[in-house]
């Protein structure tokens, strides 16, 4: 147990969120408890994780959550460890939610993305259809959402492309997609900013300028694709190529890298496959496992293309992730570390009130605002 690598978990504490900051004590080694010297709670050290008030061995959740994000069936799981079906799905909801915080959390955040691909898939149930669009940043393979809906239609849409405007940073980027018009409208609506003018109401919102989407529109006979039209919906062909070859994307628009996530999913979810008798249930329980197969494939599954040649210690290749490959963590995850993986709550804010503050309020902005 190290207390300099926790932090207080607690709202209400000032000091809540920050690490080193010597505030943190053992309480107990034997319940594995932390203690908060400025608000005085004690808290587990698995607070914060799936792992909180789990009556089972932590490394058996581990091995489960694995198995699911790789693709396992769940009978099979509930046959091997003699586990009761409800309390698997408690746990691949529980990690599947923790999942989508750590996300958020890491990978929804502004960078330059230069080259992104979306796309959606046909998710069957019983008795009903759902969709399920997801992006990727072509550059490091980075998977950045996935959203899901109940007809694919103008909202689901909307809502993958906001998780792509959360990811990007106002700079010269490519989307592209297949010939459906809503991600036209979609991205002129959501690629604004405000124009602050120094006037009461609301601001103008303007476009940004260097949002490029190419389509890749092909057409069926029978099962074989027997022609591919490649336009530009919106900007400039010669900004779009230069950006494909910054990438890299390949010589000419195209889905390939979303086509090929989205064949990975298939692979490790049954009620993603085309042709399949698994049909979705509930479709409230997809949406954290999609996350939970999503993050497992950024910060845990190393890709082949992304491989770097090795000149230390002999290493032919030294493999990486897509998270490696976009800059958000410096070695390759394991399935344990992904889940014990503790969110910080927001910086601690000092409520507002009229008059001046005292010398201890004073002395707490000091050292825990800063």
């Amino acid at each position: 147990m190290d207390p300099r690598q926790q932090f207080c978990p607690y709202i209400a504490c000032p000091a809540r969120g920050k690490v080193g900051k010597n505030n943190i004590i053992v309480h107990s080694r034997k319940e594995a408890r932390y203690q908060c010297k400025i608000c005085g709670k004690t808290f587990a050290a698995t607070t914060g994780t799936p792992f909180y008030r789990l009556h089972h061995p932590l490394e058996l959740m581990v091995i489960v959550a694995t198995l699911i994000a790789h693709g396992c069936p769940l009978q099979a799981i509930v046959a091997a460890f003699h586990l009761d079906e409800r309390t698997v799905m408690e746990w691949q909801d529980r990690a599947g939610r923790h999942c989508k915080r750590v996300h958020e959390h890491r990978v929804q955040q502004p960078r330059d993305l230069e080259h992104v691909q979306a796309d959606e898939i046909r998710v069957k149930g019983q008795g009903k259809v759902i969709w399920l669009a997801m992006a990727i940043m072509v550059s490091t393979r980075l998977w950045l959402g996935g959203v899901i809906g109940r007809r694919r239609d103008e909202d689901l849409i909307f809502s993958l492309v906001q998780i792509i405007r959360t990811c990007a940073l106002a700079r010269p980027l490519l989307i592209c997609v297949d010939g459906y018009i809503a991600y036209v409208q979609a991205v002129q609506q959501v690629f604004r900013s405000p124009l602050p003018n120094g006037k009461r109401g609301r601001p103008w919102l303007i476009s940004w300028p260097d949002i490029h989407i190419g389509q890749v529109v092909k057409r069926y006979q029978g099962k074989r694709v027997v022609d591919v039209t490649r336009r530009m919906a919106r900007g400039c062909l010669e900004t779009a190529q230069a950006l494909l070859e910054k990438s890299p994307g390949g010589t000419k628009l195209n889905t390939a890298f979303i086509e090929r996530l989205n064949a990975t999913f298939r692979s490790r979810l049954a009620v993603l496959v085309r042709r399949t008798r698994a049909l979705i249930r509930n479709p409230q329980s997809l949406e954290p496992l999609i996350y939970l197969m999503g993050s497992v494939y950024n910060f845990c599954t190393e890709h082949k293309s992304l491989r770097i040649p090795g000149v230390i210690g002999g290493h032919k290749w030294i493999p990486r992730t897509p998270a490696i490959a976009a800059g958000l963590t410096d070695h390759i995850w394991t399935v344990k570390e992904l889940l014990l993986f503790r969110i910080p709550p927001p910086g601690w804010q000092p409520l507002k009130h009229r008059g001046r503050h005292s010398r201890a309020e004073k002395t707490l902005f000091a050292r825990w605002c800063t």
